[in-house]
């Protein structure tokens, strides 16, 4: 095949990245204001949350430094979170090794269906979306983990059984997590716990992003945001930019994220800006490419459950501040997801906000 073969050629399955092709076809080529481009490195903020269990003084100064993050970035790092070393290097060795199966092995799980349960596909929209992206994935639903993990793959082996420890553990951090969310929201720690922890939606996305021959030229994710509360996110390489709004005079920049090994990753989520009524904001996004070498990321989505309303509580309006967002669920997302093209911009949180 020649270069500059267009996107129906590369279907699920077939893919330029899949493929190892030594070149970037024209169908993955971002537009240049798309393009990955160099950016600054700053400290992001990192939260000991180990500290959320020390005394009421020293938790409020927690939640005082969360809070700051949620308003600036919607994104911060975690240390001391519990999780040992060995369960986050055993959740990355089984991905690392599901892309390594053989095609016949993982196209049993190939389907572009939104809304199935466990789903291995490439790019977002295989052979819908204009562009093209250089990702393999799986995603699979982990929460309550005894109606899902069954459906899982079986290879390589432990995957069932070390993916599902990682994902049990990543569960209970999100929930005290978010009990830190809502309480430095002033709505306390339980508002949510028992919508995420009994009835709440875990879906993980297990993200591969081969060496890539130009990888100034394509992106692994486009800039978005993430239709979650929250996603803890783990990864084995540095790619991930996050965008600073406030940055430049309100223009603008994108923050390369430091790669530091047992450190997790708290994304803020669409959900969480309705719930904070704004005052929070979605993380926007992308994921970058490396020439020589795999990436990994394992993002854990946790939601509420998959029809069950994300909305502004009665405790965050007044006359000052009014209701600015639309109620939604999971579902509406999928819903959104089906007829629209994120790689184009658009965004699951815009069709949310109320116009004044």
């Amino acid at each position: 095949m020649e270069k500059g073969e267009d996107s129906s050629t590369f279907e699920m399955g077939n893919s330029a990245q899949e493929r190892s092709l030594p070149y970037v076809p024209d169908c993955y080529v971002v537009p240049p204001s798309c393009q990955p481009c160099d950016s600054d490195s700053e400290i992001v903020p990192t939260i000991d949350v180990s500290r959320l269990k020390g005394a009421d003084d020293e938790r409020r100064e927690v939640i005082r430094e969360l809070s700051l993050a949620c308003q600036h970035l919607g994104f911060f790092l975690i240390v001391n979170h519990g999780i040992n070393q060995d369960i986050l290097d055993d959740a990355l060795e089984v991905a690392k090794g599901f892309f390594e199966l053989p095609a016949k092995e993982k196209k049993k799980f190939m389907s572009n269906d939104v809304y199935a349960p466990v789903r291995y596909s490439t790019s977002l929209k295989d052979g819908l979306d204009k562009i093209q992206f250089w990702r393999i994935f799986l995603k699979h639903y982990a929460h309550p983990l005894h109606r899902w993990i069954h459906l899982w793959p079986e290879n390589p082996p432990g995957y069932r059984e070390k993916m599902g420890k990682f994902c049990e553990e990543v569960k209970k951090l999100s929930i005290e997590i978010m009990g830190a969310i809502t309480e430095s929201l002033g709505l306390g720690r339980d508002y949510l716990s028992s919508r995420m922890d009994e009835n709440g939606t875990q879906v993980m996305a297990v993200n591969c992003y081969p060496p890539c021959p130009s990888p100034e030229k394509a992106l692994g994710l486009p800039p978005h945001s993430d239709y979650s509360c929250i996603t803890i996110l783990l990864q084995n390489l540095a790619g991930l930019k996050i965008f600073d709004p406030m940055a430049h005079g309100g223009s603008g920049r994108w923050v390369v994220v430091p790669q530091v090994t047992g450190v997790l990753k708290v994304h803020i989520g669409d959900h969480v800006e309705v719930l904070s009524n704004g005052l929070y904001k979605s993380v926007v996004h992308k994921v970058t490419l490396n020439e020589e070498k795999t990436r990994i990321s394992l993002a854990s989505l946790h939601s509420l459950d998959m029809d069950d309303k994300m909305r502004v509580p009665c405790e965050l309006v007044n006359d000052e501040n009014p209701v600015r967002y639309k109620e939604s669920s999971f579902k509406d997302f999928l819903d959104f997801l089906v007829k629209n093209d994120i790689s184009q911009g658009d965004r699951f949180i815009d069709t949310l906000r109320i116009k004044d």
